[in-house]
């Protein structure tokens, strides 16, 4: 941490963004948030519309429109600027458009002098945040995107209505790209310390083709909420909210963020999801899950999907 002033700077005021500076402000995570953004204006009155409602909060924050000179003593600098996805668009259709953007943003930030945290959480996440390693020059570990944390949240939330459980009970995860190739381990599933695939043997009313469903269900989540509403933002910025508050809080909090692997499931520089302790310096720690040899060769398999598409993006 920088200093006892917990400062957040968001970089792109757009419905992600600001979802996830609304959240901030409403669970008080930290005290000053500066928002930046291409569109000086626009910056501007989300600030202002934010700082209306501190009389309704039990945040005292200081909340502004700024310049990438403020990032110089923030704790982290979140991005969520890009352009958006598009209705049937595939994760990855996204990375040369926003590649662009980031070069752009990451220079101005290091310039500043800024040796906090970055949070990405702009889309291909993965592919993103390793740009935001590669550009920043930062030790990766100092350098994390908000990876699958969302799509375990979902997990969670749809086993947890399936086998009538709080989610906050239920122990899975979602790991690899964010994406299509994303999937559930679910020999590391469990309720409280049971294993979800013993719940399906001794209770015969648990099916466990239904896993498979939900698998499926957390894979196309995104696409779903697109077609309806065009865009996906309030579940990802409370995700992002929870990530912050483990960097900030110092937690050593277990959160499946985008992470560099460097030996970790026998992979190596490639940014995924897989479960991670976050802490005031970052990751502290990737956690290596005991995964089956199916399991590891889907992750593998991912890995080498996020690896493709890096090598094709060439210079930029």
């Amino acid at each position: 941490m920088v200093n006892d002033n917990r400062k957040v700077v968001l970089v792109g005021t757009g419905m992600v963004g600001m979802s996830y500076a609304y959240s901030l402000l409403n669970q008080n995570v930290c005290d000053e948030l500066v928002l930046i953004d291409l569109n000086k204006q626009r910056a501007e009155g989300e600030a202002m519309d934010l700082n209306h409602g501190l009389a309704f909060s039990a945040a005292n924050m200081k909340i502004y429109a700024g310049e990438y000179e403020d990032c110089s003593d923030a704790d982290i600098v979140v991005i969520c600027a890009g352009v958006a996805q598009k209705p049937g668009e595939t994760r990855l259709a996204l990375l040369k458009r926003n590649a662009k953007v980031f070069r752009s943003i990451i220079e101005p930030v290091t310039a500043s002098g800024f040796d906090g945290i970055f949070l990405v959480a702009t889309n291909p996440v993965d592919i993103m945040t390793k740009i935001t390693y590669m550009l920043s020059g930062f030790n990766p570990r100092k350098v994390l995107g908000s990876g699958t944390a969302l799509d375990t949240a979902r997990l969670r939330y749809l086993l947890g209505e399936y086998l009538k459980i709080d989610p906050k009970n239920v122990h899975a995860y979602v790991i690899g790209e964010h994406g299509d190739s994303e999937f559930v381990p679910w020999s590391q599933a469990q309720v409280a310390t049971k294993s979800i695939l013993e719940l399906c043997e001794e209770n015969p009313s648990i099916d466990k083709n239904k896993l498979e469903e939900i698998e499926k269900e957390v894979e196309e989540a995104a696409y779903k909420i697109i077609e309806a509403k065009n865009a996906t933002y309030y579940g990802i910025g409370m995700a992002l909210t929870r990530i912050t508050k483990a960097i900030l809080g110092d937690e050593n909090s277990i959160l499946t963020v985008s992470a560099m692997l460097k030996g970790e499931y026998e992979q190596t520089d490639v940014f995924s999801g897989v479960p991670c302790i976050i802490n005031k310096n970052g990751v502290r720690k990737v956690m290596t899950l005991s995964l089956t040899q199916e399991e590891s060769e889907r992750l593998c398999s991912s890995c080498q999907v996020l690896r493709d598409c890096y090598d094709e993006l060439g210079s930029y």
